[in-house]
């Protein structure tokens, strides 16, 4: 019997800055979206990184608002 290793489930990570970009914001703006948890976040090897589905979540959110 042989044990096999779970399938890896490729995440698209986004540092602040691809995530400012994304946005049109600055990196600072997005800190502040960050910081006050309307944006999802998680440190990643010492570096501040956003899912790229997180993102996403994040825009459909804004637009589902605006509806």
């Amino acid at each position: 019997m042989s044990i096999t290793a779970p399938q890896a489930v490729a995440i698209s990570l986004l540092t602040v800055d691809e995530v400012a970009e994304r946005l049109r914001r600055t990196p600072t703006s997005v800190r502040h979206l960050i910081a006050s948890e309307q944006l999802k976040s998680g440190r990643v090897g010492g570096r501040r990184m956003v899912r790229e589905s997180d993102l996403n979540e994040f825009i459909n959110a804004a637009f589902a608002e605006a509806s």
